[in-house]
C-alpha cells in the first residue's frame, strides 16, 4: 500500500482574493473530513506599517499577489475541490491532469525569506542614509536634505538641511518627508 506524501504546490486565484480562497479551502477541509490531504495553506505577506492623514495604518503587502501555497496531497478529489473554488484560477505548472509541484529548493528560499522577515511589522517607506529628500511639513516645509540617520522603531530620521548656506541636522518624522 502506498501512502502519499504531501506536496507543495502554487495556486493562482483572483488578484486580492488570496485570503479569501485560503479560507474557503480550510473550510471545505473541514465540512469534507481531509484534513489528512492539505497540510499548511500560506499567503506569502508581510505585514508593512504606513502613515496616512497622520494616522499609522497597518497593511499586508503581498510577496506574490494572485499566488498561494499549499501543501497537500493531489489526488483526483482533492485537485477538483481546489479548482472549484470560487476566485481560482488554477495551480500553476499544471497540465489538464495534473499539476506540477515546487521544488524543495524553491520552498526553502520562500521559507527562509518569510523566516527573514520574521513577524514584526515594517515601515512601508524605506530611507537610506545619502538619500535625497524633501521635507513636505513643520517649520522646514519645502526645504531639501539629504539623510543622514534612520530610527525605524521611532519611525523618525536625522536630514541635513541648509538653513542659511550651513548644514544642520534636523529630526523629523518619516510622516513630514518624501522621496525626491
Amino acid at each position: 500500500m502506498c501512502v502519499d506524501k504531501k506536496k507543495w504546490y502554487v495556486l493562482q486565484a483572483f488578484s486580492g482574493f488570496e485570503n479569501r480562497v485560503a479560507q474557503s479551502i480550510l473550510s471545505n477541509e473541514k465540512i469534507k473530513k481531509m484534513k489528512n490531504i492539505f497540510g499548511k495553506i500560506i499567503v506569502p505577506s508581510e505585514e508593512v506599517i504606513e502613515i496616512r492623514k497622520g494616522k499609522r495604518k497597518k497593511s499586508d503587502y503581498k510577496f506574490f499577489p494572485g499566488y498561494i501555497l499549499i501543501e497537500m496531497i493531489m489526488n483526483n478529489y482533492s485537485w477538483h475541490l481546489i479548482k472549484s473554488l470560487p476566485k481560482v484560477l488554477g495551480f500553476v505548472g499544471s497540465t489538464s491532469e495534473r499539476p506540477t509541484p515546487m521544488s524543495n529548493h524553491e520552498i526553502q528560499i520562500i521559507f527562509k525569506k518569510l523566516k527573514k522577515i520574521g513577524n514584526k511589522p515594517r515601515p512601508k517607506k524605506i530611507f537610506e542614509p545619502g538619500e535625497n529628500i524633501r521635507v513636505n511639513d513643520g517649520p522646514f516645509s519645502d526645504f531639501n536634505g539629504t539623510v543622514e540617520t534612520v530610527d525605524y522603531e521611532k519611525n523618525r530620521l536625522t536630514v541635513s538641511v541648509s538653513i542659511f548656506g550651513r548644514s544642520t541636522p534636523v529630526e523629523l518624522d518619516f510622516r513630514q518627508v518624501e522621496k525626491y
